[in-house]
């Protein structure tokens, strides 16, 4: 039997964390066979297709993604942190891509700028099968893949292991949908997600949508710490003898978009900077110098951050399992089978109330009577299948139309596309002919039982062991030196 495209990618996943040299791999290799189990339990749900994997639901490469508005210095910073002019920068909006940076290869000497498609088809980087959703999104404008994403690579040694995105500014507004839909996609899979501010233009009017996507929309996620707010262009403020005014300025801005807590950093390029007075620059360099050392030592370890982010995932997608989408799908299947038992109760009602009306005026009930007592054994038997089946088929068709109705609310009830798509899948399943048929004994999902929450359980119960193994790799808290290895002497040669 052929291996599914999913099967495929796990194993290169799993290809690639034995062959790599990085100190957390063997930990991520043994994550990758709990979210199997994982998926095992979707399947059976029914909430996962045979193409789904919770796996694929985050990076596994160490990977830092650059948002914000143009003209915001993000492909400055980006140039500057690489070491080489990889990206094109300007006053206004010169790229409208989002940029996918990778390590070119030791023997590489030149940048290779490579098309959207190069990302699509390969399931190692995070924008793979994107082209579906960017089709949904331009079904009238007819723009593929290439058009928004593309791939370059380079031998610059900080990009060896992990993987940038430089995004477009966000105040282009001829493609605005698909870029928010990109933009979220990124900030899922992203262990690190710098966030650029021009400190030139405080408080823009035009900013504040951008600020309920880059702000708003961030705050209340679990990972919200993977977020760092960088004020550019510091340099300009400078100048005026402003800083903190503008610094100000800017945390209102924030505090509206729900933010009240964390700190901005501010920084600015020395390659790209105005000329200012001897003092004045020596008081920007000493706060500036101080907050890119902070946010290059971030980037630098985001590698370790990567690691627990993934069990911090694998622990969220076991509750998320037990805790949410269960009790979801237990509830869908109660209004189900709620709304089976009143539609069949009306029904019932409304043929006793025309059977009486009819033989009321009729008069016909005791012939009608006289006849089924005195039918052969045989012929009543008949009768008998046949109201059973006729019954059957109202039974399942009255099944069938509550389902679809429920089906139809869930688009409206809940708004997360992959959420929806998985428990209207899920209830599917679980509505099913059988499962119509004797839906007075269906009590809880397809696929759920002890056995399954065990499992569950004991997922659940290795995310401590993953993190102290981590930790012994990282830390050392009782400042115990490591035993040198024994030194091998030769053995002095016996004269015979």
């Amino acid at each position: 039997m052929p291996k599914t495209q999913i099967e495929n990618r796990l194993q290169k996943l799993e290809e690639h964390l034995k062959s790599g040299d990085a100190a957390e791999n063997d930990v991520l290799y043994e994550i990758v066979q709990d979210f199997r189990q994982l998926d095992k339990i979707a399947y059976k749900l029914g909430f996962f297709s045979k193409e789904q994997s919770y796996a694929t639901r985050l990076s596994w490469w160490p990977m830092i993604s650059i948002l914000g508005i143009y003209s915001a210095g993000k492909s400055t910073f980006l140039n500057h942190y690489l070491g080489m002019d990889l990206q094109r920068t300007g006053a206004q909006a010169v790229d409208d891509k989002f940029t996918v940076l990778c390590f070119g290869g030791d023997e590489g000497k030149d940048v290779n700028t490579l098309p959207g498609i190069a990302l699509d088809a390969d399931p190692r980087f995070p924008f793979y099968q994107i082209s579906r959703d960017i089709a949904e999104l331009t079904a009238s404008t007819g723009k593929r893949v290439d058009a928004y994403l593309q791939l370059k690579t380079c031998p610059c040694e900080p990009l060896r292991g992990k993987i940038m995105i430089d995004s477009p500014g966000f105040d282009a507004d001829s493609q605005r949908t698909s870029t928010l839909r990109i933009t979220q996609h990124i900030i899922d899979l992203s262990d690190l997600v710098l966030v650029f501010f021009d400190a030139r233009h405080p408080e823009p009017g035009a900013m504040r949508d951008t600020l309920m996507h880059l702000v708003s929309e961030t705050i209340d996620r679990p990972d919200s710490n993977k977020f760092l707010y960088i004020l550019n262009q510091m340099d300009v403020t400078a100048r005026d003898d402003n800083p903190e005014e503008v610094v100000a300025a800017w945390q209102r801005s924030i505090a509206q978009a729900g933010l009240t807590a964390g700190r901005f950093y501010r920084i600015y390029n020395k390659n790209a900077a105005m000329e200012l007075p001897e003092k004045v620059k020596e008081r920007i360099d000493s706060k500036c110098e101080a907050d890119r050392t902070e946010i290059y030592d971030r980037v630098g370890q985001v590698g370790r951050e990567r690691a627990y982010r993934v069990i911090s995932l694998l622990e969220h997608t076991v509750k998320d399992i037990e805790e949410k989408i269960v009790p979801q799908l237990t509830d869908l299947i109660q209004r189900w089978k709620k709304r089976v038992f009143w539609n069949e109760v009306t029904l019932g009602f409304i043929v006793v109330v025309l059977a009486g009306l009819w033989f009321g005026l009729t008069g016909t009930a005791s012939e009608m009577w006289s006849k089924l007592t005195n039918l052969e054994p045989m012929a009543l038997g008949i009768l008998g299948a046949v109201v059973v089946i006729v019954l059957a088929f109202l039974h399942l068709k009255i099944g069938k139309r509550a389902a679809n109705k429920i089906v139809k609310q869930l688009e409206y009830e809940i708004t997360n596309d992959s959420s929806r798509e998985g428990l209207t899948r899920a209830f599917r399943k679980n509505t099913g002919i059988l499962r119509t048929l004797f839906i007075w004994f269906v009590s809880q999902p397809v696929g759920w039982g002890n056995k399954t929450q065990q499992r569950l359980h004991n997922t659940l119960s290795k995310v401590n062991s993953y993190v102290q193994q981590l930790n012994d790799r990282f830390t050392n808290p009782s400042g115990k030196k490591a035993k040198p290895d024994p030194v091998q002497t030769e053995e002095t040669p016996t004269a015979e």
